[in-house]
């Protein structure tokens, strides 16, 4: 069982048996009987049950029938909805989505808004702590009736502090102290992580990557970040900075990037990048239907995604070109990292084929052939949620494991 989503108990062996199988209940689909836990825990129906018995005392998990084609539905265990509930937040480059959930995951509300992380972390968290106030507000509950919020950033965390360092599209925000600013304000347990890995977890506990041990999440927006998830656990490097893949130098004599380098990938295929090759196209002269949005300079990455889908040709070729870029890419991860799915999600990633087939079939001439052989790339099944839903799952750790801690 892995323990990338709760820190690992020092007490005894019961404990630790404990806190593996809350994460196997609430991780498995349509909740798990007590014999299959036993098998999947190699421990003996009684010892299981012991410790079920300890979280449905206490009121953690809850026996409910579950679902099969015919005879006798089977009683499994899930955890129990009822006990509380968690806020995901999901801090783009220019926007920001907050999801409210039960003890389950399940969704109750959810705010999307405009945000322009440039701002600086002062008014951006001004602003998402109003939008907390609002998202509760709608359904009427207050920050007294929520556990725990997990939070992402679309830069490399400093995990044991709370904080971002040297973050590329992020001015302002180094080292500022983002999580005890909000536990502060919040009087509330916050988790924060980057973005691109809550979309791995997201996709990994809820979406396309379900069960996968082997996982990268690429998150294509303004910027292009990656989440690894390497034999079960989030591998986020010495310093935080793992999966920087938008720094990746494509074109050495390329433009230059928030980071201060020529060619990197999220220079060249970034949503900031296929916004600028569609106006440099309009200036030359080039047909599009996202020519008098040029003009009037409200552009932005969602249009040209519309228009590529709607059969507008400029936006298609911009589209299969960042794939080919991204593919490059991807082909230098695949072959370091060996993963067994490539998820790829975020603005621009939201496209779908007219994105991943360039990145298949770049992928396919780039990398080993026994790496691309065994590596199934696919579009993100949570679509825009996969961040904000992998924050959900991060604050819900915090919170489910420190109630087991006191049982």
């Amino acid at each position: 069982m892995s323990t990338t989503f709760w820190s690992v108990p020092t007490q005894n062996l019961k404990n630790l048996n404990k806190h593996a199988i809350i994460d196997l209940i609430r991780f498995s689909s349509g909740g798990i009987s007590r014999v299959e836990l036993a098998r999947r825990m190699g421990l003996t129906r009684a010892a299981v049950s012991a410790i079920i018995d300890d979280l449905i005392e206490i009121g953690l998990v809850r026996e409910s029938e579950g679902t099969y084609p015919s005879g006798r539905k089977p009683i499994v265990l899930e955890i129990n909805p009822m006990l509380g509930h968690v806020v995901g937040i999901d801090m783009g480059a220019s926007h920001v989505m907050l999801l409210l959930a039960d003890f389950s995951g399940r969704q109750i509300h959810e705010i999307e808004a405009p945000l322009d992380i440039n701002e600086g972390p002062v008014v951006c968290l001004d602003k998402v702590a109003r939008l907390v106030d609002q998202l509760l507000a709608e359904a009427h509950m207050t920050v007294n009736e929520i556990s725990a919020f997990g939070v992402g950033v679309p830069g490399p965390i400093v995990a044991k502090e709370g904080m971002v360092s040297g973050p590329p599209i992020m001015p302002g925000w180094d080292r500022y102290p983002i999580r005890d600013h909000l536990q502060e304000l919040w009087g509330k347990p916050v988790s924060l992580n980057n973005d691109a890995e809550l979309g791995a977890v997201g996709e990994w506990a809820y979406g396309a990557g379900r069960g996968e041990r082997y996982l990268c999440y690429i998150k294509v927006g303004t910027g292009i970040g990656a989440g690894l998830l390497l034999d079960g656990q989030i591998y986020r490097g010495a310093t935080g900075c793992a999966g920087e893949i938008g720094h990746i130098t494509i074109d050495e004599n390329g433009p230059i990037c928030t980071c201060g380098n020529r060619g990197c990938l999220e220079a060249i295929a970034g949503g900031n990048a296929i916004i600028r090759k569609v106006k440099e196209s309009v200036r030359l002269g080039q047909r599009t239907i996202l020519a008098d949005l040029v003009h009037q300079d409200k552009l932005g990455v969602g249009d040209v995604m519309n228009a590529a889908r709607h059969g507008d040709h400029l936006a298609q070729r911009i589209t299969a070109e960042a794939g080919m870029h991204l593919g490059t890419a991807i082909a230098n991860v695949i072959n370091l990292f060996n993963p067994s799915m490539v998820i790829v999600g975020g603005s621009v990633g939201q496209i779908g084929d007219l994105l991943l087939e360039p990145v298949r079939l770049t992928v396919q001439r780039r990398s080993l052939s026994v790496a691309s052989k065994n590596v199934r790339i696919t579009a993100a099944l949570l679509g825009p949620h996969s961040c904000a839903i992998g924050a959900v799952v991060q604050a819900l750790s915090i919170v489910l494991h420190q109630i087991a801690d006191k049982s």
